[in-house]
């Protein structure tokens, strides 16, 4: 029996698999997709109330208190006020593009989160019907291929908008994603392989033992990371960098436009938090303390309970990275997706390989343990070896562009820039007595000329 015929054949009669969508009215697809829209808009609200709340705290401030009890209409005022003020289009811009690249942000946002299960097979107006919009084979990759056509809105805003800040926001983002969706993706090839399905349906009913935050703990902290570069928030916020872009990729933006990217940023925050709940933290299933002891924790609808705590617990950790991280440099951000990143991940798929092939062998899972233990030892201590060797003589040596020399060398000449020697105070002592000498020299030169 081949590992998914097995996890299919292990699944509680209540949990749904891949043959139990396709089958409900038309009605109750239209009801999931609202549910689902609805959801999603009501979570970016109570997101940005929840930010704003928890890092005034941290920073010791009130946060937002005037709208509503408690400020909680804050987000709602916000998207009001940005739905109806004046949308400016700048003069030189490609119009067509400048519209379209919010949408394709805002979008493909709204369509990763179909394939994410909410709880079990429940019952609907007396139809059974999975809490999921839908599943499909290769579930986990469409949320991989709506990142990447999310990313072609950032990069089209940035070159449709004729300006430098938005561009080197947009060829920024698309590094960005490029580096850390490679990371990603191999962070959930562990999954599969103990999954043995790239259905989510069917990796929540994997986890029905034990979640996968256990048994892929490096696969999980990988995804952690990633997550952040892909979200483009704090402390991996480069296309917005305000401090040197402006405002990035949507400098240009005002009004309903630039509130589609606003949409689209949190919307993806609430979908990589569900599907970090899915892959790692059993998905709706409830936790081992509560489902020791309680038959029904598992069934009806407490599950979508369950679901909401383990996503709500990682937005918070997105706020808590945002008010506690400072951003960081755009060449660390690039090491450590390329140097680290994926060399480690990629290591990481070959171990996890080598278990999973060694156990369908009828291996002595205390000697895989062992082995495995041994090789990441190994592994450990000829990277280590490798770094402290290249420290000590085969660092790279540090390169320094020849912008120009000192008019002492000639370098003006050469067409460089004028730049001072090391010992600066007595090169500047001495240009001064230079420039004394040659005011003086003027000015005895004007007065016997008789001009002023």
């Amino acid at each position: 029996m081949s590992i998914s015929a097995s996890v299919l054949a292990a699944a509680a009669p209540g949990d749904p698999t891949l043959e139990s969508f396709g089958r409900d009215p038309w009605w109750l697809i239209g009801g999931k997709a609202l549910v689902i829209f609805a959801f999603l808009v009501l979570t970016v609200l109570f997101s940005m109330w929840v930010e704003r709340r928890v890092i005034g705290r941290m920073q010791l401030r009130v946060g937002p208190n005037r709208a509503g009890p408690f400020g909680l209409l804050q987000g709602l005022a916000d998207g009001i006020k940005l739905a109806l003020k004046e949308d400016i289009v700048p003069r030189n811009v490609d119009k067509v593009v400048f519209i379209l690249a919010p949408i394709m942000s805002a979008v493909p946002a709204f369509i990763s989160f179909i394939i994410i299960p909410f709880g079990p097979t429940v019952s609907v107006f007396g139809h059974h019907t999975p809490l999921q919009g839908t599943d499909l084979p290769v579930a986990v990759l469409l949320v991989l291929a709506m990142a990447s056509m999310g990313v072609y809105g950032i990069v089209l805003a940035g070159w449709s908008s004729m300006s430098p800040y938005s561009l080197l926001g947009g060829l920024r983002s698309s590094a960005q994603v490029i580096s850390y969706e490679i990371a990603m993706a191999l962070s959930f090839v562990a999954v599969f392989l103990f999954a043995g399905t790239m259905s989510t349906s069917g990796i929540v009913n994997a986890q029905a033992d034990r979640w996968f935050v256990v048994l892929l703990l490096p696969s999980f902290l990988v995804y952690v990371v990633t997550m952040m570069g892909e979200s483009n928030r704090i402390p991996f916020d480069l296309p917005e960098g305000e401090g040197e872009l402006v405002g990035g990729f949507h400098t240009e933006y005002s009004s309903l436009k630039f509130a589609m990217f606003f949409l689209a940023e949190y919307i993806n925050m609430a979908t990589l938090s569900a599907l970090a709940t899915t892959l790692f933290l059993g998905g709706w299933r409830a936790p081992a303390p509560i489902s020791t002891f309680w038959e029904g924790a598992n069934s009806g609808w407490w599950p979508v309970l369950w679901f909401l705590v383990k996503v709500w617990a990682f937005i918070f950790f997105f706020v808590w990275l945002r008010g506690s991280l400072p951003r960081v440099r755009y060449d660390q951000l690039m090491k450590l997706g390329w140097k680290v990143l994926m060399p480690f991940s990629l290591g990481w798929i070959v171990l996890v390989a080598t278990i999973r092939a060694l156990r369908n062998e009828g291996f002595d899972m205390q000697q895989i343990v062992i082995y495995s233990a041994v090789a990441a030892a190994v592994v450990l201590v000829g990277t280590l070896l490798w770094e402290m060797l290249r420290g000590e003589g085969g660092k790279d040596k540090e390169i320094v562009p020849d912008v120009g020399k000192s008019p002492e060398t000639g370098g003006e000449a050469a067409g460089g820039f004028p730049v001072p020697p090391m010992d600066a105070p007595h090169y500047h002592g001495r240009r001064a007595d230079a420039s004394k000498q040659v005011t003086t020299t003027t000015t005895r030169e004007e007065v016997g000329s008789g001009t002023h």
